[in-house]
């Protein structure tokens, strides 16, 4: 296990790889721990890092540092101290949202960010993911697969405090803030996700140009762990855009589309 102290508190990391830096961000349930296959993945040509963020995983509990903005602040630390320069960024619902409030600060420092089964608004969130406990949540989102439970094991130690305090957050409107910035974001979205009342789309949200949104049809809450395969290889192809590339030009990939359906 890795880890480090910023501001006296311990956040625990992993790392796999070498190369350009690729930071995996956890959701409201699980930790680190499920994106090992995507870091494995990433790994051939990024040095991966998944992060636990304040109150998941084996980071420290903390409820003074469970908003949105510090937990941006903990990845802001963690890259400073890290010695880490500019990050292509992969962020799961609550890690996506904290991608987004870094975004606020120091976009500068972000090439792309995948923003998988993010919810922009309270509304578009399914009210059993603001009650239950995360184990219950992880049993629900999964149907009980014995691989996707395996790799959610650490739902039991999520502070649900940490999960009532991000979810607060949602009360602001970071997607028009961070819009403007510029920096390629894809919106990935499971067809099959039981945490919305309904999947947003492209067109309500008013994507600009540098902005993307794909719906994987054979995925749901989780689609590193529902369809890995397809998630891979959405992930490898959008990090191997030139830096600046709109994520849209996924879209002339016909032989990425059929590998996909």
């Amino acid at each position: 296990m890795s880890a480090i102290i910023l501001d006296g508190s311990m956040v625990h990391y992993e790392a796999l790889g070498r190369g350009r830096p690729i930071i995996f961000l956890h959701s409201w349930v699980g930790s680190w721990r499920y994106w090992i296959n995507a870091m494995q993945v990433a790994s051939t040509s990024f040095r991966a890092y998944a992060i636990d963020l304040f109150g998941f995983g084996d980071t420290i509990r903390d409820t003074s540092r469970y908003s949105l903005d510090r937990q941006a602040d903990l990845l802001n630390r963690f890259l400073d101290e890290m010695g880490i320069g500019k990050i292509a960024l992969v962020g799961h619902d609550l890690g996506a949202l904290v991608g987004f409030h870094f975004l606020k600060g120091r976009h500068e420092s972000v090439d792309r960010i995948m923003a998988i089964n993010t919810p922009l608004d309270m509304n578009a969130l399914n009210p059993r993911m603001k009650t239950a406990p995360a184990s219950e949540l992880a049993e629900w989102l999964t149907g009980k697969q014995p691989d996707a439970m395996t790799a959610l094991s650490d739902a039991s130690k999520v502070d649900p405090a940490a999960v009532a305090a991000s979810m607060s957050g949602l009360q602001t409107d970071i997607f028009s803030h961070v819009r403007g910035f510029g920096v390629p974001c894809l919106f990935v979205y499971g067809a099959n996700n039981p945490a919305f009342n309904s999947i947003p789309s492209p067109e309500s949200a008013n994507l600009p140009m540098h902005m993307h949104q794909i719906n994987l049809e054979n995925s749901g809450h989780f689609p590193m762990l529902d369809n890995p395969p397809q998630f891979n290889r959405l992930l490898t192809d959008f990090l191997a855009l030139e830096s600046g590339v709109t994520p849209r030009e996924l879209l002339l990939k016909e032989e990425w589309k059929r590998r996909v359906r």
